[in-house]
């Protein structure tokens, strides 16, 4: 069964934009409990909405992020716990907002054209990351407070019906 989402807010309003985005995801993952799938049609939604560069999950797996589904160009398959944005935010727990990538002390460049990136960890009920969602943009200073505070509430959602 094809899913769609439709968006009806001038997309230059992106507090809106999320607020009709969000209860769809929750709609899409209804019934799936399956990790790989809601994280695919959360990538692909984020992706198709907002037009970001890539956007995608790495998963906690033996120690290391692995690169999970994602949207976009190839990316790093491999993060070590600490490495670039992903594996800091993982090693902190916490989401990382980089206004410019060239300036993060160990970035990872996967791709030169990335040039912001905000990376978000997904815990479960014990409070250990499981994934981290990652988004890059091609524009310095791409993502706002609202874009951190709104893809966090979609974390936690994420989180909640996967991990917890």
């Amino acid at each position: 069964m094809a899913e769609s989402i439709s968006i009806t807010t001038d997309r230059t309003q992106t507090l809106q934009v999320f607020e009709e985005l969000i209860p769809q995801l929750e709609a899409l993952w209804l019934g799936e409990s399956d990790e790989i799938a809601c994280m695919a049609n959360t990538a692909a939604v984020v992706h198709s909405v907002f037009g970001h560069h890539w956007v995608g999950f790495y998963r906690v797996i033996n120690n290391e992020l692995v690169l999970g589904p994602f949207q976009g160009p190839i990316a790093c398959t491999r993060i070590g716990l600490g490495r670039g944005v992903c594996g800091t935010a993982w090693q902190r727990k916490e989401t990382i907002v980089v206004d410019d990538v060239d300036a993060f002390p160990g970035h990872i460049a996967c791709s030169s054209l990335s040039k912001s990136e905000i990376v978000i960890p997904l815990t479960n009920a014990m409070g250990e990351v499981k994934a981290v969602f990652d988004i890059d943009s091609t524009e310095l200073a791409r993502f706002t407070k609202v874009d951190r505070e709104q893809l966090e509430k979609i974390c936690k959602l994420l989180q909640r019906h996967l991990y917890v």
